[in-house]
C-alpha cells in the first residue's frame, strides 16, 4: 500500500503542507499516524480526494468535453507576423501553447493576464519517477 507523508501529499497537490494539515484536521482528507508518529495519507484516499475536487464544476467554466483545465497566469507572449507562443504558469506547471497571432490578439492575452489551458489529447505519456534513496543515506 502506498502512503504519503503530509509534505509529499502537499507537493503532489501543489499546495502547502499547512493546507494539507488543515484539510486533515477538518476531516476533508483522511490521515493516520505511521510508526514514527508522522501523519500519512493513504494513496487511494489521496486519489479519491483529488477525484472529488476535480469533479466539482469550475465556476464560470464553459461546457466542454476536455477535462484537463489548468488555470494560471500568462508569463510570456512571443508573436511574429502569423504565429505566437504563449507561456502559462499553472501552479508548478509551465504550459507552452503555439497558436495564431490572431487568436492571441482576439483573446487579449498578455503577460500578467489569467488564462486557462485546456488540454485534450489522444496521446498521454505516463512516467514514474525514479525511487529516491532512503532518508539519511547517500546513494552509492
Amino acid at each position: 500500500m502506498t502512503v504519503f507523508r503530509i509534505g509529499e501529499a502537499a507537493e503532489l497537490l501543489g499546495v502547502s503542507t499547512d493546507t494539507v494539515r488543515r484539510w486533515v484536521d477538518a476531516g476533508r482528507l483522511a490521515a493516520t499516524r505511521d510508526g514514527h508518529g508522522h501523519r500519512v495519507v493513504d494513496g487511494a484516499d489521496l486519489a479519491a480526494f483529488v477525484r472529488a475536487a476535480a469533479a466539482a464544476p469550475e465556476e464560470h467554466a464553459e461546457l466542454s468535453s476536455a477535462r484537463n483545465r489548468l488555470r494560471g497566469i500568462v508569463t510570456a507572449v512571443v508573436k511574429d507576423a502569423v504565429m505566437a507562443q504563449v507561456d502559462i504558469q499553472a501552479g508548478p506547471f509551465r504550459i507552452v501553447s503555439l497558436m495564431s497571432r490572431e487568436a492571441v490578439d482576439g483573446l487579449g492575452l498578455q503577460v500578467g493576464s489569467v488564462a486557462v489551458a485546456v488540454i485534450k489529447s489522444t496521446t498521454v505519456v505516463v512516467e514514474r519517477p525514479a525511487p529516491c534513496p532512503p532518508r539519511g543515506r547517500t546513494a552509492p
